[in-house]
């Protein structure tokens, strides 16, 4: 007997004019002690799935069913992790624990109950903060007890709603292990909600994409079957995991652009476009200075501290040439966007210097325009208002006209003609980040600064708004530094990625050319033959200087070898094409 069953379950919001339709025939069995992922996007209604599988809400129709019962309310033996860790403020890390098990298990003695908090917060790693209250913990710390929470209840089966996605890309993955370890070890039936693929291929036996809402339904499922245990590192030189890993892709990026087609053609504004660069942008951008127009000299930042002083940055030093396009990467704490505040003027440089365009920087300028994590918008302007704010202040000279032509350009460019009346408040958080990227292009920066821009998005938006920053990129070819810990979007942007050591005292680790041709797309390069031996390198990397460690100098010189050899051959490539 199939130990879960969804069938034809539907769910709607609202009503009238107000109704929305989010779940529309869902399907599912899942066998018992199974690992099923479901890939989805903001939106799509996976939370409103996961919470109805937990109980917690119930379908207009259709039956949810666990070992042939129908599921009328939550129960201990569904143990949810949220996206959200929901942990009591004034609660040990230990206590937010014990407060589910004594809930759960009232008539267990004292000692047993003990028992199962201590093996759960050991589990998840947490022996050393039990003591901790959740201010006192780092967000994956605090997620880590959300997990805990749940195993201790002993459910039979985990539900988790995106529990990593707010975590960096070091804390995700030690989480990834510890989940996978779990599994492993007790074989509890596990629905996992991602947006990230990779993810899904490392934990999951099948992998179900949600189709966009409104009237969102489960897609083809695509099986796993790569042996465990698997390896993050090791799986991006499997032939099995490229091929699964390009096809889940591809089927997710189709469905998007489809979503896309039928939104454009239903608010396909009446209007003739623009393009050309406006006279005024190609006036503002001139300069005569191409080689090593931006220069890093021995960049230090040291903060005072009770302790004494702290060098985050030691010794940063990068040239780059006039239109050229760097990713900086490394883990938490590494000093990325030191870096890029101090670049940006935000921050004070503790000793070296930054020299742009034949300039020192020295506080911020409108020459160095900031895209954000967060768009940092004014809500209660337009999304025209929003770009025109700065367009206004850096184009005195040039025309009404013109400055219209600029802004009218660049909300084209990012997509955003339709919605250039409406207020930013009223925008989805893509939305509102392709404001932020029209108008850092539209004020014709030398220097265009990127801190994790897409950080907080789901993948398909961020896979668009990726495309969309490297179309308007090819048409001005400003200078770029994009800070990112996502190793796929640095190869996708960079013509170099620039790798940094831990923190503190962080400097450039290694630099690795990219010397693929461009204009790139995802999907052009996941067909790329070099394009897998460049993540590899960026994986090793990373994995050398995982956890604080500092690599040997002989694992840095292999690192150095690959590097150079796969560019050399991408140049010659290049060159006989």
């Amino acid at each position: 007997m199939t130990y879960l069953t969804l069938n034809n379950v539907s769910k709607h919001y609202g009503d009238g004019p107000d109704r929305t339709e989010v779940l529309k025939d869902v399907n599912l069995a899942v066998e018992e002690g199974e690992f099923v992922a479901i890939v989805g996007f903001s939106g799509s209604g996976k939370t409103t799935l996961i919470s109805a599988i937990a109980g917690l809400i119930a379908p207009d129709s259709g039956q949810i069913l666990l070992k042939g019962e129908p599921i009328t309310g939550p129960g201990p033996d569904r143990g949810v992790v949220f996206q959200s860790y929901s942990l009591m403020p004034w609660l040990s890390a230990e206590k937010n624990v014990a407060l589910s098990v004594d809930q759960v298990f009232p008539k267990e003695s004292r000692a047993v109950r003990r028992a199962r908090v201590d093996k759960a917060v050991e589990m998840v790693g947490l022996g050393h903060a039990r003591d901790r209250k959740p201010a006192e913990l780092s967000g994956g710390m605090r997620q880590r007890v959300a997990v805990a929470r749940a195993l201790a209840m002993s459910p039979e089966t985990l539900l988790l709603d995106e529990p990593l996605s707010a975590l960096d890309a070091l804390t995700r993955a030690k989480l990834q292990d510890e989940i996978e370890a779990i599994w492993e070890s007790d074989r509890k039936t596990v629905i996992l909600i991602t947006n990230d693929v990779d993810e899904a291929i490392l934990l999951a036996d099948r992998i179900i994409p949600l189709t966009p809402a409104p009237a969102a339904t489960l897609g083809p499922e695509f099986r796993v079957d790569i042996a465990r245990p698997r390896d993050r590192a090791g799986m991006n030189s499997d032939p099995a995991f490229t091929k699964l890993r390009a096809e889940i892709t591809k089927y997710l990026m189709d469905v998007g652009a489809q979503r896309q087609a039928e939104t454009r053609e239903m608010s396909l504004p009446n209007v003739t476009p623009i393009t050309q660069l406006p006279s005024a942008y190609k006036q503002a951008t001139k300069s005569v200075v191409e080689r090593r127009y931006l220069e890093f000299a021995g960049v230090k930042k040291i903060y005072p501290t009770p302790k004494g002083p702290l060098t985050v940055v030691d010794g940063f030093d990068l040239k780059m040439d006039k239109g050229e396009f760097v990713t900086l990467i490394g883990h938490s704490g590494c000093g990325k966007s030191t870096v890029l505040s101090m670049t940006a003027g935000l921050n004070d440089i503790s000793a070296g210097g930054i020299v742009l365009d034949n300039r020192e920087v020295d506080g911020a300028g409108p020459e160095r325009a900031v895209v954000f994590q967060a768009p940092s918008l004014m809500p209660w302007m337009t999304a025209y208002e929003n770009v025109a704010i700065g367009v206004n202040e850096v184009y005195p000279r040039a025309s009404r006209k013109e400055r219209r032509e600029i802004v009218e350009y660049y909300l084209a460019r990012v997509g955003l003609t339709e919605a250039a009346d409406r207020r930013a408040e009223d925008l989805s958080n893509g939305m509102k980040q392709r404001v932020g990227i029209a108008r850092a292009f539209a004020l014709s920066p030398k220097l265009l600064l990127l801190d994790e821009p897409f950080g907080m998005l789901d993948s398909l938006t961020r896979w668009e708004l990726q495309e969309v920053l490297m179309d308007v990129w090819k048409r001005t070819k400003v200078t770029a530094v994009c800070v990112t810990h996502d190793v796929d979007e640095a190869i996708l942007l960079a013509d170099k990625v620039v790798m940094m050591t831990n923190g503190p005292n962080a400097r450039i680790g290694h630099v690795m050319r990219v010397d693929l041709p461009r204009p790139r797309s995802r999907k052009a390069l996941l067909e790329h033959p070099d394009y897998y031996r460049y993540r590899q390198t960026l994986l090793d990397f990373l994995e050398a200087y995982e956890g604080g460690a500092t690599p040997d100098p002989e694992r840095l010189a292999t690192l150095e070898t690959t590097s150079a050899t796969l560019g050399g051959e991408s140049s010659q490539k290049a060159e006989a094409a």
